[in-house]
């Protein structure tokens, strides 16, 4: 029986590894963590291109 594939967007891959450094680097929970690494991408997300260059 083969495995099943589970989709996981681009966004929940970058969430994931910016809460894996996160937990990683700081003494915070993990559900503190995630919600850093919304913050932060979305900030990143909308700041303009040549501010993140």
């Amino acid at each position: 029986m083969p495995d099943e594939i589970t989709y996981v967007s681009r966004y929940d891959q970058r969430i994931a590894s910016v809460r894996a450094v996160l937990e990683e680097d700081t003494g915070l929970t993990g559900t503190a963590c995630q919600a850093l690494a919304v913050r932060l991408l979305r900030l990143i997300d909308e700041a303009p291109e040549k501010l993140r260059r």
